[in-house]
């Protein structure tokens, strides 16, 4: 047996899990095809073959779909050159630290909102979909498919005019409005039916439609239609933004670099840089490549790889990513990977991998139509033809009898139950700020049986917050006053922290005098004739500062997670004043609401395991630390294979290879923007107990759709038997599936009315 091969493509045009199915489908009928895995977030397509595969006719049959399709190549468009020729950068050193990075970070994370790179998909393969190939790169009314929602609107409101003015002509006035609508669904359920799949939902829609049309219900069947397409352009929107936010996080790494040679520096394109290039970093730029400090020693912000909430001080034989960005002073640096190759590709690369893995979601009336619309067409014809056949009964009544079970068999109600209910519950949860990005996420939302958060930005604020202030003989407030005074002007998270509480307290801030950054150490300046240091604990620790006691209270602020720095008034120590990025308000009982659920919840952090058994041990959640992007995404497959339905909530950059492996990925809202796109809701308000709300949500929808299926298949039942006993006719085989739709959409009307 010859080695199965594999072929990738991008694929353009596809918004939701029947566009997957539709591919997956049509491709995987086809000879020495073993296996295919469509990805519809990622717009990929894998194939694995057999070697014996005609992949040009592989390509022809997606594209006879009305999708796009490329061969991917995985490497980025080339960047446009630019050149230059910089001076090196003198270290100025103006950082400051106050604990010598033994602070215990804090999962800061960056928010670099740079421009979206789109997904570049091929032309539109004119009229055989429908649908808008590519993302929606600009309003949704411009797309294809927004103009074609928006016209079936139009139609659907003049042919309400036009009714209401000429009633004699309403009918065709529906059926026009119909038409604008489904000729393009209707030529889609033709070329899928072509490649093999005849019972697909857009066969389902025009089924119903024109069954309604029958039964002179063409009003209620242009509604329908133009339902119909509302749901489809979202859908659009959604997986256009979410394949945009892949992409967006190639801008993380700067498109050029410089690069030091022979004694000059020069800008090059960074996707040139090889492995032992040495490139010079300046103080505030993001580093173009993962590489080796040779020369220099700053603070380095973490925040888009590991979460680390407040920078890292690093210097030479130290190892630095791409995209994150440097403090303050110049640095030298070997570069240890290739663009192709760095932190960031490696993220995009598992966020597209773990998306792809997911297997696609089947639309529940998409599945039933497979057997629902044959099976009562050939049980109305048995009826009309058998009686006669068999028993000499007349032809004219039993044919009768069976044009009514087709009109009871009329899909509308079925067709409307299921979106109807996910309509109002996506409406119900936006209004409270509870994002999810279509009816597959709500339905799996109510699955989830484990829960793992992010800690900064997530269960917690993303904001370090002075805790305690401990004063050695002096008012606390003198000591925050002092502290305050030499670090005005700083934008350092444990800086703002202190001058965020005096500002908060009161305390008076006059200006310092020689004030001077200490890198690695801390800050030194003077006021009113006294000499101020505001260190970390180690540099204190040089100038024998602290006394054992001190050392000791020192020790025990560490032991809770909290950052620590000691302010010296004339070389003694005045206090201590200790930091921690502390827990959301509704952390604790967000986390209980779960618990009450039944669903397990654990934290998964790139703190160091210090801070992180802290803050789980305030929360009682179980936790793990000191974890880099791809440790979250292994922890989230462990669950999922220990039998676990597993959502992840996050508000970063690190978080995405999680976020998309889990079953269900939740952005925490005022997070990274990869973060919101890449997950597949998103708590928009920052409640930690939104995500128990969230699920509880799910789980009604969900126990109403059953509802609204059992209505609309409970009905057509009972008129079924009754039509064939004679009880009833045609007339009310028609209010069977008017009345069905009626009570079904009543009925998902009323989640419009849940408090979440």
């Amino acid at each position: 047996m010859s080695e199965a091969a594999q072929a990738r493509y991008r694929v353009g045009g596809m918004d939701c899990a029947a566009c997957a199915t539709k591919i997956d489908t049509a491709v995987r009928r086809m000879d020495g095809v073993e296996d295919v895995s469509v990805s519809v977030t990622a717009g990929t397509m894998t194939v694995r073959h057999n070697g014996s595969s005609d992949l040009k006719a592989i390509e022809k049959k997606v594209t006879g779909l009305g999708y796009s399709v490329a061969p991917f190549t995985g490497k980025a468009p080339a960047q446009e050159k630019k050149g230059g020729q910089y001076h090196a950068h003198h270290d100025h050193d103006h950082g400051h630290d106050h604990d010598h990075h033994d602070h215990d970070g804090h999962e800061h994370h960056d928010h670099d909102h740079s421009s979206h790179v789109h997904s570049h998909g091929a032309e539109e393969v004119a009229g055989l979909h429908g649908h808008d190939h590519g993302p929606m790169t600009g309003p949704w009314w411009q797309s294809k498919k927004g103009r074609l929602t928006i016209f079936s609107g139009l139609a659907l409101v003049v042919a309400y005019a036009v009714g209401h003015l000429v009633p004699a002509i309403a009918s065709y006035a529906f059926i026009a409005a119909l038409l604008v609508g489904l000729v393009p669904i209707a030529r889609r359920a033709i070329m899928a039916a072509l490649a093999g799949i005849p019972f697909s939902i857009e066969m389902l829609m025009t089924t119903a439609a024109v069954g309604a049309v029958i039964i002179n219900a063409g009003e209620e069947a242009a509604t329908v239609v133009f339902l119909f397409l509302v749901g489809e352009l979202l859908e659009g929107v959604a997986a256009g933004k979410a394949r945009a936010g892949i992409q967006s996080l190639t801008t993380l790494v700067p498109k050029n670099a410089l690069l030091e040679t022979g004694g000059e520096v020069t800008e090059v394109p960074a996707e040139t840089l090889a492995v032992g290039s040495i490139i010079l970093v300046r103080p505030g730029d993001r580093i173009s490549a993962d590489g080796t400090i040779l020369s220099g020693e700053g603070d380095i912000d973490e925040a888009p790889v590991t979460g680390e909430s407040t920078p890292v001080r690093k210097g030479a034989g130290e190892t630095v990513f791409a995209g994150t960005v440097n403090g303050d002073a110049a640095l030298r640096v070997r570069v240890t990977a290739a663009a192709e190759d760095n932190t960031i590709a490696r993220v995009v690369k598992l966020v597209e991998e773990a998306q792809e893995s997911k297997a696609p979601t089947e639309r529940f009336i998409d599945r039933f139509s497979r057997y629902y619309t044959p099976g009562v067409v050939v049980v109305a014809v048995l009826v009309a033809i058998l009686p006669p056949l068999l028993t000499g009964a007349a032809w004219g009544e039993w044919i009768y009898k069976g044009l009514a079970i087709l009109l009871i068999g009329c899909p509308c109600a079925l067709v409307i139950s299921t979106p109807a209910a996910i309509a109002a519950s996506l409406s119900a949860g936006a209004r409270r700020g509870l994002l999810m990005k279509g009816g597959a996420v709500l339905e799996s939302l109510g699955k989830v049986t484990a829960v793992a958060f992010d800690k900064t930005g997530t269960l917690t604020a993303g904001k370090p917050q002075v805790t305690d202030i401990i004063a050695f003989g002096r008012p606390d407030a003198q000591v925050l006053s002092r502290a305050a005074v030499l670090e005005q002007g700083s934008s350092h998270p444990l800086a703002l922290a202190i001058l965020n509480r005096a500002r908060a307290d009161g305390a008076p801030m006059p200006p310092a005098f020689e004030l001077e950054a200490l890198p690695g150490k801390g800050v030194t300046g003077k006021v009113g004739g006294e000499t101020l240091d505001l260190l970390s604990p180690p540099a204190a620790r040089e100038r024998g500062a602290l006394n054992e006691g001190q050392d000791e209270q020192v020790a025990v602020l560490n032991g809770a997670g909290k950052s620590v720095s000691v302010l010296l008034i004339d070389g003694v120590a005045a206090g201590l004043i200790a930091m921690r990025d502390e827990p959301r308000e509704d952390a604790k009982s967000g986390v209980a609401a779960l618990k009450a659920a039944g669903v397990r919840a654990i934290m998964l952090t790139g703190d160091n395991k210090r801070t992180a058994a802290a803050v789980a041990g305030d929360l009682g959640i179980d936790w793990r630390g000191e974890l880099l992007p791809q440790d979250k995404q292994r922890i989230v497959g462990e669950l999922k294979r220990e039998g676990l339905f597993v959502a992840k909530v996050g508000d970063g950059i690190n978080d995405a290879p999680a976020l998309a492996a889990a079953d269900v990925g939740i952005a925490m809202g005022g997070g990274a923007d990869v973060a919101l796109e890449t997950a597949d809701a998103a708590v928009l308000h920052g409640r930690v107990g939104d995500v128990a709300r969230m699920i509880d949500l799910s789980k009604r929808t969900m126990r109403n759709i059953m509802q609204n299926i059992t209505i609309a298949l409970g009905l057509k039942a009972v008129f079924l038997v009754t039509t064939i006993l004679g009880i009833t006719g045609l007339w009310p085989a028609i209010l069977a599936d008017t009345g069905a739709t009626v009570l079904v959409t009543m009925n998902a009307l009323r989640l419009l009315r849940i408090r979440t």
